[in-house]
C-alpha cells in the first residue's frame, strides 16, 4: 500500500450529530471540513468513499433529501482527527421555494460563524461544471467573514462522477472546469476511489 493511502486510511468513523441550525451543533472543538454542492452531485457517495464506509452518510434516490447539517467524526491511521460536515444540497428544482428559503439561513449561518471550519469542499458534476448556485456559494464563503478576525475557509473544488465519462475525456473536462472556475480542481470517483488521496492532501493543507 502506498504511503499516502496508508496515512489516509480511516480507522474510525461515526455519525456525531445532526442539527437544523448551527446552534444545535456540538461545541466547536475539532477542525471541520464542510461538503457542499447541488443536491444531485453525489455528495453522500463521495463522503462515504472518503471515510471508507459503505453507508455511513445516507444516500437517496431523491436529491435534496438532506434537511440538516450532519457532522461525522473521522480518525485517520496517522492520528489525524477531524469532523466532516454534510451540508444540505441546493439547486434542485423539486425542492420547494419555501424549503430553500428555510435552508438558506442554516447554511449561511454555519458558513459564516463556525470558528472551527477550515475548508469548504465544493462538489460539481464533471459533466455540468460550475453553475450559478455554486458561484454564489463560493462568493458567500469568500466574503462571509470579512468583518471577522478569522481567515475565511478555503474552498476546495472537486468534480465528481469522473467515472461517468470516457477516460480520454476526463482531463479535457477537468481542464475546462479549472479554466472556468480559475482555481484548481480535483477529479473524483466514488466508484473507483480516484481523487481520494488528492482530496485528503488538500484537506490536510487547509488544516
Amino acid at each position: 500500500m502506498a504511503e499516502a493511502e496508508e496515512k489516509n486510511r480511516v480507522v474510525e468513523a461515526k455519525f456525531v450529530a445532526g442539527a437544523t441550525s448551527p446552534d444545535g451543533l456540538p461545541p466547536p472543538a475539532l477542525a471541520e471540513i464542510a461538503f457542499a454542492g447541488r443536491s444531485n452531485v453525489g455528495k453522500s457517495s463521495l463522503m462515504n468513499a472518503l471515510m471508507q464506509r459503505r453507508s455511513l452518510v445516507r444516500t437517496s434516490n431523491t436529491p435534496g433529501r438532506t434537511r440538516e447539517i450532519n457532522v461525522f467524526y473521522a480518525r485517520l491511521a496517522d492520528g489525524l482527527a477531524l469532523n466532516l460536515v454534510d451540508l444540505p444540497g441546493y439547486g434542485f428544482a423539486k425542492v420547494s421555494k419555501a424549503e430553500k428559503r428555510a435552508w438558506a439561513p442554516m447554511l449561511e449561518g454555519y458558513l459564516a460563524s463556525r470558528p472551527t471550519l477550515r475548508a469548504v469542499v465544493l462538489l460539481v458534476d464533471v459533466r455540468r461544471g460550475v453553475e450559478d448556485d455554486d458561484r454564489e456559494l463560493v462568493d458567500f464563503v469568500a466574503r462571509g467573514r470579512k468583518a471577522d478576525a478569522n481567515k475565511p475557509p478555503e474552498t476546495i473544488l472537486v468534480a465528481t462522477k469522473l467515472d461517468k465519462i470516457a477516460l480520454n475525456k476526463q482531463k479535457p473536462e477537468l481542464l475546462k472546469i479549472r479554466n472556468a472556475a480559475k482555481v484548481p480542481v480535483i477529479g473524483f470517483s466514488a466508484e473507483t476511489g480516484e481523487g481520494r488521496d488528492a482530496l485528503f492532501s488538500r484537506i490536510r493543507a487547509a488544516l
